[in-house]
């Protein structure tokens, strides 16, 4: 998948599968913005990218906030063009019991991670209107967003919300040949969800595949999303979950009834 020309935003870029994904669309071709609300962490993976010979610049970003979401898009557009691909992957997550978390807790997940999606989607798809050259924008949920699970009931609504938010912006943008699509990972073996050996049981117990993804896995469903090949696909969520979301009673028949 070649995405040379493409300028390319990435928020939450700075650990986990934000870099993962700056560094495979940068690798595809594509002058990547890396944006994170830590500095340092934004300029090491922007750091690393041009250290390939590719292009990459970083950028601090409270995602949430309206005036710097739009400060990154005309960062982006100042140093390498018009931008057409805008990734909204910035997250956190706090594993709290519903009756246990405080309205200041919930509200900081969804802040972060739906209000955070909707001002970075919203910031860039003005830039692509304003360009009439089309684009993609990809979010990130996850499968926390598809079903429900204990300890998240912020981040699982904030996950849920994102989903028809990509929706609504796909029927919206459409006719600016603006695409709009959601990758849902499963669970990701990255530091920020190191899950201990009962979590880590539970989730694979109801998957296919018996491992956790890595981020460049992730990373590579959303390059092909932001791709030409991915031409025909609008407010689509593409699960990269080793089959979580399929699955149903798994067990060895072999152990038997």
């Amino acid at each position: 998948m070649k995405l040379a020309g493409d300028v390319a935003l990435v928020t939450g870029g700075g650990a986990g599968i934000g870099e993962a994904i700056a560094h495979r669309l940068a690798r595809a071709g594509a002058a990547v913005l890396v944006a994170d609300l830590l500095p340092d962490r934004a300029q090491r993976v922007a750091d690393a990218i041009t250290a390939a010979g590719l292009r990459a610049a970083p950028f601090t970003l409270d995602v949430a906030e309206e005036d710097q979401a739009a400060a990154a898009v005309a960062a982006v557009e100042a140093r390498f063009g018009p931008l057409r691909l805008t990734v909204c992957n910035a997250g956190i997550t706090d594993r709290v019991p519903a009756l246990e978390m405080s309205r200041a807790a919930f509200e900081r997940v969804i802040r972060t991670n739906l209000t955070g999606c909707f001002v970075t989607a919203q910031a860039a798809a003005r830039a692509m209107v304003r360009h009439a050259r089309g684009g993609r924008i990809v979010t990130t949920s996850s499968v926390s967003g598809q079903f429900a699970g204990t300890g998240r009931v912020a981040y699982g609504a904030s996950k849920a919300g994102i989903i028809n938010l990509t929706q609504v912006l796909a029927m919206e943008l459409a006719s600016h040949d603006i695409l709009v699509n959601c990758v849902a990972p499963g669970p990701t073996q990255v530091a920020r969800t190191a899950h201990g050996p009962r979590q880590r049981a539970a989730f694979l117990n109801h998957m296919a595949l018996d491992r956790y993804a890595t981020p460049e896995e992730v990373a590579a469903a959303v390059a092909f999303l932001c791709s030409e090949d991915a031409g025909y696909i609008t407010g689509h969520v593409l699960n990269v979950d080793g089959g979580f979301a399929a699955a149903g009673v798994l067990y060895d028949p072999a152990d038997g009834p």
